[in-house]
């Protein structure tokens, strides 16, 4: 089997320096669509340098995603890219991320489950930098064809929306050139951008990457639940339900109470077609 679990798990930590700075957050904000109506005081938190904030999510291209790619390169794990599917992501925030930084990110298997027909890989990245921890956060990556070998199965939870009306519902357009846009933060996985590559992974089209619909919704949320402020994010998981095609729009269904918005996405021009599921935004 190409992947050793106890092995890939054993493996001694990666680290690796990673910086950034206001350019890096402005372009990541601008590929998830900030900046529309462009003069909003708002949408100049995203934007303008002189009143910037960094977006949560912003975690997952800080150091252009080192976490995921050195993990699928760890010791026992021998993989066909071509089998991988990104399942679902959680980020833990230990305090705001600031607008320019450097700092040291730890990667690891933390784990690595037996789903029968795939394996799920988990990828747990900690970063912090020289006044403590920054934020953790681990990447869920299926791993199709590679189960089977009697492991465990994992975690198996599921969060129900509440059996009620959502408290906010917000409408998201996803540009025609977006993902020409976020790929620029560091993904630069062809699917994202090449017709003839997308075709061949059987897609009539280049799709959006899952990450941009995950950072695209927790702006929503703050900007719609929180008040703008990005510094109350605690945390933030979902799980990759369904693909999004630029030009296409998100419909983002919010349920609020107790520190917690629960959280639906869909496809509006594919009958609400799932996008997010098991979506979780605490807060303070």
């Amino acid at each position: 089997m190409p992947i050793d679990a106890a092995k890939a798990v054993a493996a001694e930590p990666r680290s690796a320096e990673i910086t950034w700075d206001h350019k890096d957050v402005q372009l990541y904000h601008l590929g998830l669509g900030a900046g529309t109506p462009a003069t909003d005081p708002g949408e100049l938190r995203y934007t303008l340098e002189s009143r910037l904030h960094v977006l949560p999510s912003f975690a997952t291209v800080a150091g252009a995603g080192m976490g995921v790619v050195g993990g699928l390169s760890a010791p026992g794990v021998d993989i066909d890219l071509a089998a991988v599917l990104h399942g679902g992501q959680t980020i833990t925030l230990h305090r705001p991320v600031p607008v320019r930084g450097g700092a040291v990110t730890t990667s690891r298997v933390a784990a690595v489950y037996d789903k029968g027909k795939a394996a799920v890989l988990v990828l747990r990245s900690e970063v912090a930098d020289d006044e403590g921890p920054l934020w953790t956060s681990d990447a869920q990556i299926f791993v199709r064809g590679e189960g089977g070998w009697g492991g465990d199965r994992g975690p198996s939870e599921r969060l129900e929306l509440p059996d009620r009306e959502p408290d906010k519902t917000v409408e998201r357009p996803v540009r025609e050139d977006q993902a020409l846009l976020y790929r620029l933060s560091g993904d630069w996985n062809p699917l994202h951008a090449d017709p003839e590559f997308a075709a061949l992974a059987g897609f009539e089209r280049p799709i959006l990457h899952g990450l941009c619909t995950y950072g695209m919704t927790l702006k929503a949320v703050v900007d719609t639940v929180l008040g703008g402020d990005v510094a109350r994010v605690r945390s933030y998981r979902t799980r990759f339900t369904g693909i999004v095609f630029p030009g296409e729009t998100l419909r983002i269904r919010m349920w609020t109470g107790d520190g917690r918005v629960q959280v639906s996405v869909t496809a509006v021009e594919r009958d609400d077609a799932p996008v997010l599921a098991d979506t979780l935004v605490e807060y303070s």
